[in-house]
């Protein structure tokens, strides 16, 4: 058992489950020390209130706009991220699937043993998922990019997004308002977004929707490279000669 109380925030969008969840800590806490930390009824909340400092987070995997699994990638970001115990009213199929990456969850309605059981375990090592094992687990492409800065998380809507640009080990995340640093690759954010972004050079994806042109840059032959215009950016991206066939398919 560990010395210090676990620090334990509780994240759900239906506030008589997050009742419930404090009730059944009340029953842990005369054998486990714990401390509810915070409540969060969304993703983002949850996010915020884990940039504080916590233990453990009781996250309900099914929540309107973010679901748990992508909640628990962004908290990758924070500089001590948190164990996870998912709470989750997934069939016995999805329950394999938490089994083969080692996550711990709570089958609804959650026994205050169980939970008892989990957090005890968690108490022990005091560990977070892996970013490999929660990629692993969400299939559907995330709804936001996440960036540190300073100690917090910013979500990025990927909708936002006008262009993603690799520069050495990080990629450039262009939105019309400012830019931000991420530490992915772009080869993978390619490949969890395909209907979204198209690549116009070995270094440079770029948001089909925010695409209004192409222009050429000026040569002696009046053969020079293509160059992509987006929405709200004077800023122009150049098109390789290998990604030139990117200029023809969408002009078509």
């Amino acid at each position: 058992m560990s010395a210090q109380p676990l620090r334990v925030l509780i994240v759900d969008d239906e506030a008589p489950a997050r009742s419930r969840m404090r009730d059944l800590l009340a029953d842990v806490n005369a054998t486990l020390p714990v401390v509810i930390a915070g409540e969060a009824a969304s993703g983002r909340d949850a996010l915020r209130l884990a940039e504080q400092g916590v233990d453990v987070v009781l996250l309900d995997v099914r929540m309107p706009g973010m679901d748990g699994i992508e909640v628990a990638q962004h908290m990758q970001k924070l500089d001590v991220p948190p164990a996870v115990i998912f709470t989750t009213a997934y069939d016995a199929y999805a329950i394999q699937a938490f089994d083969l990456h080692v996550f711990d969850y709570l089958l609804k309605p959650i026994k205050a043993a169980r939970l008892q059981e989990a957090l005890s375990r968690l108490a022990a090592r005091r560990s977070a998922p892996t970013a490999a094992m929660l990629k692993a687990m969400h299939a559907a492409p995330r709804s936001c990019l996440s960036a540190a800065e300073r100690g917090k998380v910013h979500l990025i809507p990927v909708e936002d997004v006008l262009y993603l640009r690799a520069e050495l080990k990080y990629v450039t995340v262009r939105t019309a308002a400012r830019e931000y640093l991420i530490e992915e690759s772009l080869t993978q954010l390619e490949q969890e977004f395909p209907d979204r972004f198209v690549r116009v050079h070995r270094n440079c994806l770029v948001a089909r929707a925010a695409i209004r042109g192409f222009e050429r840059v000026a040569a002696d032959n009046g053969e020079g490279p293509w160059q992509v215009v987006l929405a709200g950016l004077e800023e122009r991206l150049p098109v390789s000669r290998r990604q030139a066939h990117v200029v023809r398919d969408l002009v078509r």
